[in-house]
Parts: C-alpha cells; structure tokens; sequence
C-alpha cells in the first residue's frame, strides 16, 4: 500500500477544526463497559455506526494534524518499507539512512541486495529520536531561562 500525501486546504482545516472539536466533546460521553469502549455517531436519519475508542483516538488525531494543515500518511505497522521511503519519514538522506542501519541504529534485513525495514521498528526509532531531541530542547529551554536570556 503506498502513501498518499494531500495537505489540505483551507476549507478542509476548518472542516477537521470543527469535526474535531465536536467528536472530542462527544468522546467525553463515552460509556465505558467492560470490554465496551465505543461511541455511536449519527451519520445520517436512522444510520449509526459504532466506533473503537481506539478508532476515534486515531480519528482525534488525524482530524488534529489537517486542522493545522499538516498532510498525514496512514502506514500499516506490519509493512516494510524501502530506505528511501524510511528517509523520507525520518527526514534524512538516504545514505545517511543506510549508514544508520549499517551501524545497526535500526533493524532491517535484507530481500535479495535491498534493505527493507519494519514499520514498527522505524516508528520506534523516530519515536525515540524524538523524544531525545524533545528533552535535550526543554534543558536548553531550562538553561535559557536560568541565565535569563529572554527565551
């Protein structure tokens, strides 16, 4: 399956703002059953589909990104992916890709002479990358404000 990237316009960002919004206060009626955590939505007069909390978190999210314009990609966890494609998510060249793999940064096999890399394991990756990247920025972010640098 590939990706299909489409950044939205500017009626669609109003669109995602305003379905967020409203299925975000819905959700907080959600009625939690054991082994029952659904919300109905009315679609129509007389249809209404049931929906995963799990699914409505991922809708919450994906609503979320177009509402500030951002284009979003689905990617099934059990794929794999070629090193380009892996570069382009985690935003690097893919040489610099490969030498990452090279060094074992990420796990990935080989199919024939191509590397191939696990969804789940690149995902993992860039999570925790970012992570890092998010600490080091709130001790720099610290560290300005302690010597009252105006940040």
């Amino acid at each position: 399956m590939d990706a299909v990237l489409h950044r939205p316009s500017e009626e669609e960002q109003k669109e995602a703002k305003l379905a967020h919004d409203t299925l975000e206060g819905a959700s907080k009626y959600l009625e939690k059953e054991e082994g029952k955590h659904r919300v109905e939505l009315s679609v129509d007069e007389g249809v209404k589909v049931s929906v995963p909390e799990s699914a409505l978190k991922f809708l919450l999210q994906y609503l979320h990104s177009l509402s500030e314009g951002q284009a979003v990609s689905i990617l099934p966890v059990e794929s794999e992916m070629s090193t380009q494609k892996a570069a382009d998510i985690l935003n690097v060249s893919r040489p610099h890709l490969v030498k990452m793999l090279e060094n074992n940064e990420i796990p990935h096999h080989k199919v024939g002479r191509h590397r191939r890399i696990k969804a789940a394991d690149l995902i993992k990756y860039k999570n925790q990358r970012d992570g890092e990247r998010e600490e080091v920025l709130d001790e720099l972010a610290s560290q300005a404000q302690e010597l009252d640098m105006g940040y």
